[in-house]
């Protein structure tokens, strides 16, 4: 249903659909934007006009939109074999090949595959293994498990309760609390002040491993770590943290989960971000979005031999998805892959995301922002009332839709989240793509900064 069919899609949708994390009132009274078509980087509006998607989907259009042979192997597979489950004892051609893909892909000894829907599930599944790896060896009470502030994992009913990100826990809701836990974020732009990176990491093993205590390394049976937080903000942590935590989760038989959601599939120029980026070798890998770049759902809990090797025996692993190792789906992520391989992408992410770094590390110098923070095609601009202190403007002012308003009515899309404005554009973006995103976020900046001002607030 395009445009042109007399249909009122923005009515339509306004009238009848519950989007992800809607806000009532701004929806009420201002619908949603309805796209209508993509192609590359670039995204096109029903009234036809374009943007360039700095957002990248949901941090997922990895190998760009548009793509016909992504299209033909999804039709081929469709018409060949539309569906087929994989419970129990059945399985699929591309489900198998993408089984035996990941296992090559993955760092170490991750040679076992169990597919989802997507991230939330993925991470839900690691949820439910931590338990069953533990119980099957032998250790029955290790079932809590420990992330961080600012960490977002899922919207599950156990994920979002993993997860403790800013505006994600509404008091209408009901959370998980008993057997979950939480420790520091590691936000260096936050947290060090009078401290050096060093410290600040010495700081933050020492709080993993007093949390342990605290909880009883006899209960404590996972650790889930976003390599970089991305929804909480885009952080990155101190020198050499992650190594450590790793360190003491196998000191005390602590599954250490990553969450690749976002980092897999060359958002850091890696397959995996792990142990490329931070030398990190995971128990488990939880993946989804760029492992078939949004063209498809899916997503992957790929987990050791270690595991694998504990659950063998006369017993069930009860869990899983209608729609899990989907044969569509699975053929869309192998094209994905195959893509990504054949085109090189993960250097070009890599060489680019350097570029990307560099160009939006000059709106630094801008009074609205307090830190430009992230690595290679994953970034965030925060903004501060006050650069010295770092205090945030009134949550009211909404600075972060402000910006990404202002930048939308210059052809780019940015994500707003509060008071942070978060890019994470397709592998295939070029320099000059990049260039167009700095200098028009920059002018969005100052349109904004000027506003504010105006109004009477003082920023800088």
């Amino acid at each position: 249903m395009s445009a042109d069919t007399n249909l009122d899609i923005a009515a339509l949708d306004k009238a009848h659909a519950l989007h992800p994390w809607t806000h009532f009132e701004s929806f009420s009274r201002d619908g949603a934007l309805v796209i209508e078509r993509g192609d590359g980087c670039s995204l096109w509006d029903s009234d036809g006009r374009e943007y360039l998607d700095a957002v990248g989907g949901l941090w997922c259009t990895n190998i760009g939109l548009g793509r016909r042979e992504m299209a033909d192997a999804i039709a081929a597979q469709a018409e060949k074999l539309a569906f087929c489950n994989t419970f129990v004892d059945m399985t699929n051609g591309p489900a198998a090949l993408l089984s035996a893909k990941l296992a090559e892909l993955a760092p170490g000894d991750l040679n076992h595959v169990h597919f989802t829907t997507g991230g939330s599930t993925a991470i839900d599944s690691a949820y439910r293994m931590v338990a069953y790896y533990q119980s099957c060896a032998g250790r029955t009470d290790k079932t809590h498990v420990i992330a961080r502030n600012s960490s977002y994992h899922g919207s599950t009913f156990a994920t979002i309760s993993i997860g403790k990100r800013a505006g994600d826990k509404m008091p209408e809701f009901d959370y998980k609390t008993d057997g979950i836990h939480h420790i520091s974020a590691p936000d260096c732009y936050r947290a060090i002040s009078d401290r050096s990176e060093a410290e600040f990491c010495d700081d933050l093993v020492a709080e993993f491993e007093a949390k342990i205590e605290e909880v009883g390394p006899d209960k404590v049976g996972g650790f889930f770590a976003e390599p970089i937080q991305a929804s909480g903000g885009v952080v990155v942590p101190p020198e050499g943290y992650l190594k450590r935590m790793a360190e003491v989760c196998r000191k005390h038989d602590i599954l250490f989960i990553a969450d690749e959601v976002v980092t897999g599939f060359g958002r850091l120029g890696h397959w995996f971000a792990s142990w490329d980026e931070f030398g990190v070798q995971p128990d488990i890998i939880c993946c989804a979005k760029g492992l078939s770049s949004g063209y498809q759902p899916i997503g992957a809990t790929i987990f050791s031999d270690q595991i694998w090797d504990a659950m063998q025996g006369d017993r069930w692993y009860a869990s899983g998805f209608t729609y899990a190792g989907h044969p569509v789906a699975c053929a869309a992520a192998l094209k994905n892959i195959e893509i990504i391989e054949r085109e090189n992408l993960l250097h070009h992410a890599a060489q680019v995301g350097r570029y990307f770094e560099e160009r939006l590390s000059v709106l630094e110098a801008l009074p609205l922002a307090g830190d430009v923070r992230g690595r290679k095609l994953m970034m965030c601009v925060e903004s501060v009332a006050d650069k010295v202190t770092k205090a945030l403007l009134p949550d009211h002012l909404d600075v972060g839709k402000r910006i990404s308003d202002a930048a939308e009515a210059r052809g780019l899309m940015v994500r707003p989240m509060g008071h942070l404005n978060v890019m994470s554009p397709p592998l295939v973006i070029t320099q000059s793509q990049v260039d167009f995103v700095a200098e028009t976020l920059e002018h969005a900046i100052v349109e904004v900064t000027d506003q504010l001002v105006k109004d009477g607030q003082k920023v800088g």
